[in-house]
């Protein structure tokens, strides 16, 4: 297969930042229902990773009417050097949280409704039991709705995984992030096999529910070692994946190695069909729960 990375741009932030390549760049989003939502999660004091690690694509998802909820607050224990989300001591858990997520996702009338976590190494469990939680409530309140977790690792721990999986959500992820070269750099808190086990371990104990991950390219990773990623993910039974470019939230942060040309992924997204992904999004701005319902609809 022809690899079609081009040579590496630097990118960084500053008075001396270079303009981003055309193809990552895009217009603002018209209103829509921005103020709604931003209202919506201000009243009922939530937090949405849209927000916390500075996603491109808010203005488009808040202004379509939809956000993705990160609960258990907004501080992380790991400091993951790719990440826009606060790394500090964190809040003790609200036992609240998951009613007001499920209140918020009633008013925005959500049909596919995306969770997800800071990482809370603090708590024995890692926080699953308050995943189980948020579900059930989303599942009183919107029994129609589909429910999609995108989880920690919780440390390793199995039981953990067990308990949120075993909660029955539509949908699992977890994310690999980047290739296993990489983790010390980009992810010195965790572990590859240990992430890759978290999928594995969901298909052991509830085989037909989906599962999915997702990798940023742009950190210095081959189109070799991505589509070796794949292959594992496979491996373990993943249905779907994201590919997406990674783009440096501020100059503390890793810089970008390279802007990987749509054809690139363009060229992944063929390549993960044809080792059995039943969904896949690969381009330039998708993230995780970036038209997670779509792509829950092709798994």
């Amino acid at each position: 297969m022809r690899r079609c990375y081009h040579r590496p741009m630097p990118y960084e932030h500053g008075p001396e930042a270079r303009r981003l390549p055309e193809w990552l760049r895009r217009p603002i989003a018209p209103p829509g229902r921005q103020l709604a939502v931003r209202e919506t999660l201000g009243e009922l004091r939530l937090h949405t990773v849209c927000q916390s690690a500075k996603c491109p694509n808010q203005g488009e998802c808040f202004s379509s009417g939809t956000a993705t909820f990160l609960i258990m607050g907004d501080a992380c224990t790991r400091g993951c050097r790719f990440c826009a989300v606060e790394t500090r001591e964190p809040a003790p858990l609200d036992p609240d949280e998951p009613r007001r997520v499920a209140e918020a996702a009633r008013r925005m009338g959500l049909m596919h409704v995306v969770v997800t976590t800071v990482t809370r190494d603090d708590l024995v469990d890692g926080g699953a039991a308050h995943f189980v939680a948020v579900i059930a409530a989303l599942r009183e309140a919107l029994p129609q709705a589909a429910v999609e977790v995108l989880t920690s690792d919780f440390a390793g721990s199995e039981a953990a995984v067990d308990a949120v999986a075993a909660a029955r959500p539509d949908v699992f992820n977890h994310n690999l992030e980047t290739v296993p070269r990489l983790y010390p750099e980009v992810r010195p808190g965790a572990g590859y096999a240990r992430s890759l086990r978290v999928l594995e371990r969901v298909k052991e104990t509830q085989p037909d529910l989906p599962t999915k991950s997702g990798l940023m390219l742009g950190l210095g990773e081959t189109a070799e070692e991505v589509v070796a990623v794949m292959r594992d993910l496979r491996a373990v039974g993943c249905d779907a994946l994201t590919l997406g470019q990674y783009l440096r939230p501020s100059k503390r942060h890793l810089s970008v190695a390279e802007f990987v040309r749509p054809d690139a992924f363009a060229e992944l997204e063929r390549e993960a069909k044809a080792l059995g992904f039943r969904g896949v999004a690969s381009a330039p701005f998708v993230r995780s729960s970036y038209h997670a319902a779509e792509l829950a609809r092709e798994g």
